[in-house]
């Protein structure tokens, strides 16, 4: 939003302003340094009692005194510190949201998102695929506290209505989604959501949660849509060099103090050297990286998607399906143009038990030979990365439950990364020429 950025870089594209960040910043004066200093340290000297007191009420407790003032006073690392903070200023820009809250990882980002809403007795709508370790927090520690989550296929967004009651607080999806590459109409569920909070109290209102990793803020912009909070893992395409974890929260002021207190009592701060990391080099070539790797996937796509021991390919932008369509509307980058982005799932042909041979036969053989492909999790890399979901991130699933979740034998996924495309292409020829 305009007001992350001052008057004098206001006529500059997002992918320059990405690049030098704003000109001027309250969080810490660095004028003379092309490169902003790292912050190191854990404390900080308060002048007076009455100047620790505001410093205090400010950022430590700020629920209770109000929003934060725009000019911080730095009193412990856990709170605030502020490389951390412009950061987030930048995450903010680049999302279209008021204020980024970053954690130590996604999975903080996920739990701080939902937990300033959460209580027992509540319940969250969900779409059945999520990433293996949400749906472990939704299914494993939520239940524990009396909280339900309903699962139900959000690509029919008005199946949400079937299971809205008075305790639902929350509709939480991804899109794409990991792994199978869902695309879910975010207008479409923002609209549901707004109709259902017409009748309810504002203690009562339902918040709409998206995880908008896979896609990036380069590709897509949830707040825009007229989502309530969006979070990421900034582990991804983000930080971009598979170097450092971290998450952020991305939403409306209003959220703001929840979510630094939320950080404050639970702990799960981003650390100041990995947020100088992140901004430093992993922001600002965002776009650059996303553009490449989008252009490489659009040519492996089109490989995978001519040989026979391959059932499907799932992309975002393959022309002629549902996803496309949908996708057409919301993933749009910030010039602009269509985005769907680096990540494609594929499946191998065959029944249950014959795919998942075929497929832990073709994931063993890259492991052993392949150059370009790397068989690991996480995503969003330099390097091309393939995973085998079902015994890898979403392994958290109960085996006999995963067809329910989309998780399916045979089902690989594909991060492509920044080699060139006919070598990333080439790897996977081989590979898969052994099931033929």
């Amino acid at each position: 939003m305009s007001h992350h950025i001052d008057k004098k870089t206001r006529k500059y594209s997002t992918n320059s302003l990405l690049i030098h960040g704003k000109f001027v910043t309250k969080k810490w004066d660095f004028s003379h340094h092309v490169v902003p200093p790292m912050s190191t340290s854990v404390t900080y000297r308060l002048d007076s009692i009455e100047r620790a007191a505001r410093g205090f009420n400010n950022f430590a407790n700020p629920a209770v005194f109000g929003h934060r003032t725009p000019d911080p006073i730095y009193i412990y690392e856990r709170l605030d510190e502020p490389v951390r903070g412009m950061l987030e200023d930048n995450l903010a820009f680049a999302e279209g949201g008021d204020c980024a809250i970053t954690f130590a990882s996604g999975m903080a980002a996920v739990s701080a998102a939902c937990g300033i809403f959460l209580k027992s007795g509540h319940e969250i709508i969900s779409h059945k695929t999520i990433y293996g370790c949400t749906y472990s927090l939704f299914t494993t520690w939520y239940p524990k506290y009396n909280i339900n989550v309903r699962f139900t296929d959000m690509t029919n967004p008005e199946n949400i209505r079937k299971f809205v009651n008075n305790k639902t607080k929350i509709v939480y999806f991804e899109t794409p989604t990991n792994p199978t590459m869902d695309v879910i109409d975010i207008a479409s569920v923002v609209k549901i959501v707004k109709d259902l909070n017409k009748t309810r109290r504002k203690e009562e209102r339902i918040y709409t949660i998206v995880d908008n990793t896979f896609a990036t803020p380069f590709c897509q912009r949830p707040l825009l849509m007229g989502v309530d909070l969006v979070l990421h893992s900034l582990t991804k395409n983000i930080g971009g060099f598979g170097t450092d974890v971290g998450g952020a929260v991305i939403t409306r002021d209003e959220f703001e103090s929840p979510l630094m207190l939320y950080r404050k009592d639970f702990g799960g701060q981003l650390a100041s050297k990995t947020a100088w990391t992140i901004y430093v080099y992993g922001l600002p070539t965002l776009s650059m990286r996303v553009k490449r790797q989008q252009e490489s996937a659009k040519k492996v796509v089109e490989f995978l998607r001519h040989q026979e021991v391959i059932e499907y390919v799932r992309y975002p932008g393959i022309e002629g399906t549902r996803d496309y369509e949908i996708a057409k509307r919301q993933m749009i980058d910030f010039d602009g143009e269509f985005a769907p982005g680096n990540m494609i799932a594929f499946k191998i042909a065959g029944k249950p038990d014959e795919a998942h041979k075929k497929a832990k036969k073709v994931m063993n053989y890259i492991a052993k030979n392949a150059y370009t492909l790397t068989l690991a999790v996480s995503l969003g890399q330099l390097r091309t990365l393939i995973d085998y979901p079902s015994a890898m991130t979403h392994a958290t699933i109960p085996l006999k439950e995963q067809p329910s979740h989309g998780i399916i034998p045979g089902l690989i996924r594909l991060s492509v990364g920044s080699e060139e495309p006919k070598d990333i292409i080439s790897d996977l020829s081989e590979a898969l020429s052994i099931i033929k």
